[in-house]
């Protein structure tokens, strides 16, 4: 049973890096076979399909979303602080690499060929990142720690589509510190003493 886990978690970590590569059609089965070293056959006993694995995999991604924020609450009380580290991990995940894209900004930008069960999971997490950043917002404004006009939800939209868009900036410049050269400012005008 064991080794049906460690199956499974490969064919998804080699489905999350090529799709990060090559968005949800520029991959197949017989891609995760060549790099995981199993039949496609293996592939679809995991998986019955393309869909149910790219499902399962923002499912995973999402529960590991919120598992970094409940760490993110834990350790750092200031909420100015929270939205510092949650854009300094997207900056030091576009640096090394190691996660260069958010699953769900990539996914959300080819909805309109995605089944609807994918659409699903990355619209809820689209929700749950905007209801936490929201919060955030408010508790910084209560606090004082955080300025900004408007409402939270609207700063909130407003900061997600900037990292978001920040990602895809690094992404198109091929220059890992593009990320930075946006975010920061948008941090500096959020603790902005006035």
């Amino acid at each position: 049973m064991a080794a049906s886990g460690t199956t499974s978690d490969e064919i998804l970590r080699c489905a999350r890096s090529l799709l990060i590569e090559g968005g949800y059609n520029g991959f197949s089965y017989a891609d995760i076979a060549k790099v995981v070293g199993i039949r496609n056959a293996s592939i679809h006993h995991h998986f019955p399909s393309k869909s149910d694995l790219v499902r399962t995999l923002v499912a995973r991604y999402r529960e590991e979303a919120e598992a970094g924020i409940a760490a993110l609450e834990r350790q750092l009380p200031d909420p100015a602080q929270q939205l510092r580290a949650y854009t300094g991990y997207w900056e030091a995940c576009i640096a090394d690499a190691s996660a260069p894209f958010c699953l769900c900004a990539l996914l959300a930008s080819q909805i309109p060929v995605l089944p609807q069960e994918i659409v699903v999971e990355v619209r809820a997490h689209f929700r749950a990142l905007s209801a936490w950043l929201t919060s955030v917002l408010e508790r910084g404004a209560k606090q004082g720690s955080l300025r900004f006009a408007g409402t939270s939800k609207a700063e909130a939209e407003a900061f997600m589509a900037s990292v978001h868009g920040a990602m895809l900036s690094a992404r198109a410049y091929g220059d890992p510190k593009i990320f930075g050269v946006i975010t920061h400012p948008l941090l500096e005008r959020l603790t902005a003493r006035h």
